[in-house]
């Protein structure tokens, strides 16, 4: 059995503004860089490796919280949204709003045109999660919320469909066990501590 802490990258401009990201390469705004800044894993995670996704947001807030260099992995990016890229809920909901409706409905097989489901996105995390060996874990992975809902979905089979059975706060990490092709909960939201002021 090993483990594997998952946290979110810092905000964004697209963020604050209620933008779909998915795929698209966005960069962590100033505010987001202070927050990150500001942020401390806690010691009972000193040494582990570190993966992050391979967009730019996540690197850059491995690289804030200590980690210049982390392992790209692409199992870890975000959902891929399609074309619904760049818009907000709102704006989707004024264009198809029946259409829409129908597809949140899907849970696990919703998808957006032109995208991938969060079932193929749980489906991706769980063959790279099962397939590390013992000398690639435990290891802090740096990624995105889709990818915080597939690790909890895969861990307790929540099926999306309703409401997930523990909210993930924001700016918090959450701890998993990975053992015989299985994700188990370990500890969830985890506050990144703030870091003492000089």
């Amino acid at each position: 059995m090993s483990e594997i802490l998952f946290l979110r990258h810092g905000p964004t401009e697209w963020n604050a503004a209620g933008r779909i990201q998915g795929h698209t390469d966005t960069s962590l705004s100033p505010e987001g860089e202070a927050l990150v800044r500001s942020w401390c894993i806690p010691h009972r995670y000193d040494g582990w490796r570190c993966y992050a996704s391979p967009l730019r947001r996540t690197r850059q807030t491995a690289g804030l919280l200590g980690y210049p260099d982390p392992e790209p992995v692409s199992a870890l990016q975000e959902m891929n949204w399609g074309a619904w890229e760049g818009f907000t809920l709102g704006e989707l909901r004024q264009q198809d709003p029946a259409g829409l409706h129908s597809n949140e409905t899907q849970g696990l097989d919703f998808r957006p045109p032109e995208g991938e489901s969060p079932r193929e996105v749980r489906e991706r995390l769980a063959h790279w999660l099962f397939s590390c060996t013992s000398d690639e874990l435990p290891a802090i992975a740096v990624c995105h919320k889709g990818l915080l809902r597939a690790a909890l979905s895969l861990a307790t089979n929540w099926d999306m469909t309703c409401d997930p059975p523990v909210k993930l706060r924001d700016h918090c990490a959450h701890c998993y066990r990975v053992s015989n092709n299985r994700l188990e909960v370990d500890v969830l939201n985890i506050p990144l501590a703030t870091r003492p002021t000089e």
